[in-house]
């Protein structure tokens, strides 16, 4: 009965997202638990945790490209409030977590499996003790590259199901491929250039709601700056032409491994993504039943508008149930 009821409040939260969030919401963030550990060239890695003793399926959330767990209370409240205690990281280099250059702004990793790495240490932290055998992970754009890349270097049947949303694969470049292979392999020999901004990008600043392409929702996407506007530590800009090598390497690699991944898995695609490209998540899909297509979603899914992030939700939550 409880869950019927959040399920319904999908449909109609963004009209009293105000009181939501400074009410129910922000009562759930206070209860949370932050805690890290050190990962890979001892970067210290943090993470969240919403938590229940009556709770027996643990969820691992992994968030995209720039993002935070400060970022993600709503969908932890959802999946908390539906009987799973929830856990969010914060990938290495961005969030809460130690960054690898003295511009904390830079989007940066030294090897893309450092990502996966630090995951395989969460999960034998938190995860493991646990003996749960429903376990499950839900993961966004860069985070669905991370966790795909998990489950194509360990067969473990750690999880029982997994979901993608809108994951990297590929990434929407300004240019064709082969000048973007180009510019990254000349800017690799030398450190200072290869850990400069990528053509084109720079430090984060804020774009107006209308010429974002992020999210439809307009409450959502002004939550999204006010929590870079309270906590200007988080703010990320650009990457690193050494991260957008790793990156697209990794994403070759994925595509050419899909296959590999055994587990059930649920991919998510928004139609309208101008960030990571749709023809290498169906590449990626080839090996795999066709992706979810959520008709008329900006790349942020689980921030879209409200029938849009319903759909969503309710595709993932019924897809964890079957299995």
């Amino acid at each position: 009965m409880v869950s019927e009821i959040l399920k319904t409040s999908w449909l109609n939260r963004e009209p009293q997202f105000s009181a939501f969030t400074n009410g129910l919401l922000l009562d759930f963030w206070h209860t949370r638990e932050e805690r890290q550990f050190v990962g890979v060239d001892d970067i210290p890695i943090h993470y969240v945790s919403f938590c229940s003793p009556h709770h027996d399926k643990p969820l691992v959330i992994l968030p995209g490209r720039s993002e935070s767990y400060v970022k993600y209370p709503e969908v932890a409240y959802d999946f908390y409030h539906l009987g799973y205690d929830v856990f969010v990281i914060d990938h290495r280099g961005q969030g809460r977590s130690g960054r690898m250059l003295d511009d904390r702004q830079k989007g940066h990793v030294e090897a893309f499996d450092h990502y996966v790495d630090d995951l395989v240490q969460f999960i034998e932290l938190e995860i493991a003790p646990r003996q749960s055998h429903r376990c499950y992970a839900l993961a966004h754009s860069m985070g669905g590259a991370i966790l795909s890349r998990f489950l194509i270097r360990y067969q473990e049947p750690i999880f029982r199901a997994v979901a993608l949303c809108a994951p990297m694969f590929g990434i929407n470049l300004p240019m064709p491929r082969w000048l973007a292979n180009f510019l990254v392999n000349q800017a690799e020999p030398n450190v200072k250039r290869r850990n400069a901004y990528a053509l084109s990008t720079g430090q984060w600043r804020p774009l107006p709601y209308f010429i974002n392409l992020l999210t439809h929702s307009y409450a959502r996407y002004q939550r999204y700056l006010r929590y870079y506007a309270d906590y200007p530590e988080l703010r990320l800009g650009g990457p690193t032409y050494h991260w957008m090598r790793e990156s697209m390497l990794m994403g070759d690699n994925l595509i050419e491994n899909a296959g590999k991944i055994q587990i059930p898995l649920i991919v998510l695609q928004a139609s309208e993504d101008k960030i990571v490209s749709n023809r290498e998540l169906l590449a990626f899909c080839a090996s795999h039943q066709n992706p979810l297509i959520i008709q008329g979603a900006h790349h942020e899914i689980l921030f879209e508008k409200d029938v849009l992030r319903s759909q969503a939700l309710n595709a993932i939550c019924d897809f964890f149930d079957q299995n």
